[in-house]
């Protein structure tokens, strides 16, 4: 938003109108996306904006129908006027476009510019998508030392170099800022996850939204507080369930989440980490960093090879890939190889080819809550898979995330973040 913001011709255009496109539209309201594009013309920052003020920003937009834009002039600006959800527009290059339009007094469209949520909070242009530069910031905007584009690729190079996966991932990154700055970033990643976690874990009440979802967390919490369990593999299940559940259910009241790799899927590697910690007693840093790194480093394959966003792959290539990372980060600090940390990874996803995303009334929350935590569930169970596992195995990394990018391409447009099919018409939303 704020490169449109700078494009505008100074000073003469009255106001917008937004047009996201199939399924933005769709889901639009439910997954908040006519808040996030006011927020972002305001000229807020997602890593830096308490939610509470962001939603008394959005509702005095609303009520004065008035909008100053980010260093620029105030516009008229009508949200159920300006802010297309029709839903009858189907792209060709992506199907997250949202095209931005300044009109003048007369209404004719005076600029515009096209952009595309291709997943995990990354933004493209359609020249990005169809004709990328060289070094083009959508693909990669440095140069690094230990390039891969598959995950043969970096086991090779693990393997050559005698790295740590997390390590090849950190020396590629030295390679676009210090790493003490990438270590003092992936600290404030993995803080604003456990933040998350506590918040859901105290908050009580029902999500917005109109499907009356109480929030669980905090019950499951206390409960759990209350009667420890003495089965450990109980305590694996509650915990994992209830800080998986405990972050989506601040992602469905919009509080701040970590992409991880989209807010949709963001319970499963905060909880895995929290169960981590929990388990070990006293991490060092240097684990909960490793973690991290690892799951950056698979998820960058999956974003390279096929896609993370909801949109193009169904559920798979949200939750699916969130459970694929976390399997990984999770064997990493349980001391795994390379290969059976890639392993990891793969089970991780075998088992969610195919899972569509069908949210009930567009939001994310029914059944995007208790997918979490069955995802978190089935990361550690992925992890402890390919670590005792007694030979090598039949289904490659690289395999399986081809294998997911077929079965997106496959899906029904219905599966695909649209809430057209499957629970979506099936569910009474009262």
């Amino acid at each position: 938003m704020h490169s449109f913001v700078y494009s505008i011709p100074l000073l003469v255009g009255l106001w917008f109108v937004i047009t996201p496109t199939t399924p933005l539209a769709l889901t639009g309201i439910g997954h908040g996306t006519d808040k996030a594009t006011i927020l972002g013309l305001l000229g807020y920052s997602p890593d830096a904006t308490d939610p509470d003020e962001a939603e008394a920003a959005v509702a005095l937009v609303r009520a004065g129908r008035r909008l100053k834009l980010h260093d620029g002039p105030e516009i008229a600006f009508d949200t159920a006027r300006d802010i297309d959800l029709r839903g009858d527009i189907i792209p060709s290059v992506h199907p997250n476009e949202m095209r931005l339009a300044l009109h003048d007094r007369s209404g004719a469209e005076i600029f515009a510019q096209v952009y595309y949520s291709v997943g995990g909070g990354f933004i493209a242009s359609a020249r990005q998508l169809t004709a990328p530069a060289k070094d083009d910031m959508i693909k990669d905007p440095h140069r690094t030392p230990l390039t891969f584009g598959s995950a043969a690729e970096l086991l090779a190079i693990c393997g050559r170099e005698k790295l740590s996966i997390d390590e090849a991932i950190l020396r590629n990154e030295d390679a676009i800022r210090p790493r003490a700055e990438t270590l003092a970033g992936l600290d404030r990643i993995w803080k604003a996850m456990s933040d998350c976690i506590d918040r859901g874990l105290r908050t009580t009440g029902v999500l917005p939204g109109g499907l009356g979802v109480r929030r669980r967390a905090p019950g499951l919490y206390a409960k759990l507080v209350e009667a420890p369990l003495a089965n450990e593999r109980e305590q694996l299940f509650d915990w994992l369930n209830v800080y998986a559940m405990a972050v989506n259910e601040e992602n469905a009241a919009g509080g701040r989440v970590v992409t991880a790799p989209t807010n949709g899927a963001a319970g499963i590697i905060p909880a895995v980490i929290r169960h981590y910690c929990d388990a070990d007693g006293s991490p060092h840093t240097d684990h909960i960093r490793r973690f991290l790194a690892t799951a950056a480093g698979i998820g960058m394959l999956y974003k390279q090879r096929a896609s993370i966003s909801g949109a193009e792959m169904g559920c798979q290539g949200e939750v699916g890939v969130a459970c694929s990372m976390a399997a990984a980060g999770l064997a990493a600090v349980w001391g795994g190889s390379p290969a059976e940390i890639e392993h990891a990874a793969e089970i991780g996803m075998e088992h969610n080819l195919g899972l569509t995303c069908d949210p009930v009334g567009g939001l994310v929350q029914i059944p995007c809550i208790e997918r979490n935590a069955i995802g978190a569930v089935k990361a550690v169970n992925a992890a402890r898979l390919a670590l005792r596992a007694s030979e090598s195995h039949k289904v490659s990394l690289d395999q399986v995330i081809e294998t997911m990018r077929q079965t997106g391409l496959d899906m029904s447009r219905k599966y695909k973040e649209t809430s057209e099919g499957g629970l979506a018409v099936n569910v009474v939303e009262c």
